[in-house]
């Protein structure tokens, strides 16, 4: 997380994670550090995700004290675009969540349970409709065997929105106009509603 108290998020953080729904999970494991990447879900203040057993990180997950983080829309930021281009440097605006707790593996119910929230959550975000009861029982039963589903138990929750709040109005007006030149507007509009 960025050390500057003024990129901290008042946002709620979960609510941020669940309408991403991907994350970079990490862990240490006896080969080194290893990060995973999945989709997640956000139930009863758990982050839910699975793995294939295959996963590097996979096999020493449970009872690990994980990291997950999930990232936001970020843009670059040219120093052109402040008052005073010479006295600055570039840098990138950017927001994130970074979730640490224990995490614990699940058994095949709620493995079953957490693949069903998947696509009940995911398909209707690409206006389908695809549920595992279009499968055959034999063929996603082998499925989950190959997978194994974790919920990790928030114990740290840390939050970085940088979206030019330490920088003067005359600044922050000359990033938003260069965005908004350059069709970034999801960029120009985080700035505007950063703004106090």
């Amino acid at each position: 997380m960025h050390p500057n108290a003024a990129f901290r998020s008042d946002a709620d953080p979960l609510g941020f994670v669940a309408a991403h729904g991907f994350a970079h999970i990490f862990g240490a494991t006896p080969a080194g550090p290893r990060v995973a990447h999945a989709p997640v879900l956000v139930q009863g203040g758990c982050i839910l995700f699975h793995l294939a057993r295959g996963n590097a990180l996979a096999q020493h997950l449970d009872g690990l004290t994980a990291l997950i983080s999930v990232g936001g829309p970020g843009h670059y930021v040219s120093p052109n675009w402040y008052v005073q281009p010479a006295n600055n440097v570039p840098t990138w605006n950017y927001q994130t969540v970074e979730i640490e707790g224990p995490v614990r593996a699940l058994d095949m119910v709620a493995l079953e349970a957490l693949l069903n929230l998947s696509s009940a959550t995911f398909e209707p975000r690409v206006g389908q409709d695809w549920t595992m009861a279009k499968m055959e029982r034999p063929r996603a039963e082998a499925m989950m065997r190959a997978i194994t589903g974790y919920c990790l138990t928030p114990t740290a929750i840390r939050t970085t929105c940088k979206a030019s709040q330490n920088r003067s109005d005359a600044d922050v007006a000359g990033v938003i106009a260069a965005l908004e030149r350059l069709g970034e507007h999801q960029g120009a509009a985080a700035i505007r509603k950063a703004r106090p």
